[in-house]
């Protein structure tokens, strides 16, 4: 038997704060997994039709996140695969409860100067937008880090390369399984 076919069977949902690697890393653990990959922020802009950063500013963070949370319910209506959440997602109640219903949630955790010092090499992020990238995550992470606690998996990254990464997800949800297995 195939050793990952247990983890193709529900869908694998990564959670974490901005620049832990959700979407690169999500697109290697599809990939590795033989499943498709899907990238909420990338569903919302085409939903919306227009950018992240445009809908902040044009319709507000709010907005964007019920747009994320349809997108999000939506995409899991659908067949097994890797979902990359935006950083926000799992802290509305809805898309937790719905993401805990229908998927195996991860919670990819990185030292907070790694992703200060991944996000500022970005311009594309609403959040850190003329603002000390560091204050925002710290601030974030005081706010998300006992709702991210409620993942039912977490992998401790810190600044390794995507594949080793990926590596730890695996080994971490292959345990996850093995743990609750009827």
């Amino acid at each position: 038997m195939d050793r990952y076919e247990p983890l193709r069977r529900r869908t694998i949902a990564l959670v974490g704060l901005m620049g832990v690697g959700k979407s690169s890393v999500g697109r290697r653990l599809a990939n590795a997994l033989s499943l498709p990959f899907r990238d909420a922020d990338a569903e919302v802009e085409a939903a919306a039709g227009r950018s992240i950063p445009d809908i902040f500013s044009e319709l507000g963070e709010a907005a964007f996140r019920e747009g994320e949370r349809r997108v999000i319910a939506r995409l899991l209506e659908g067949a097994p695969h890797v979902l990359a959440t935006g950083g926000g997602a799992f802290m509305n109640p809805e898309t937790r409860k719905l993401l805990k219903s229908q998927a195996v949630s991860v919670w990819l955790k990185t030292d907070l100067d790694v992703l200060a010092r991944r996000v500022s090499r970005k311009t594309t992020r609403p959040l850190i937008v003329d603002r000390d990238p560091m204050e925002v995550l710290t601030a974030q992470a005081e706010t998300r880090y006992p709702v991210y606690g409620e993942a039912d998996v977490v992998v401790e990254t810190g600044d390794a390369p995507h594949h080793t990464t990926v590596d730890q997800v695996i080994r971490a949800l292959s345990a996850y399984h093995a743990a609750h297995a009827q």
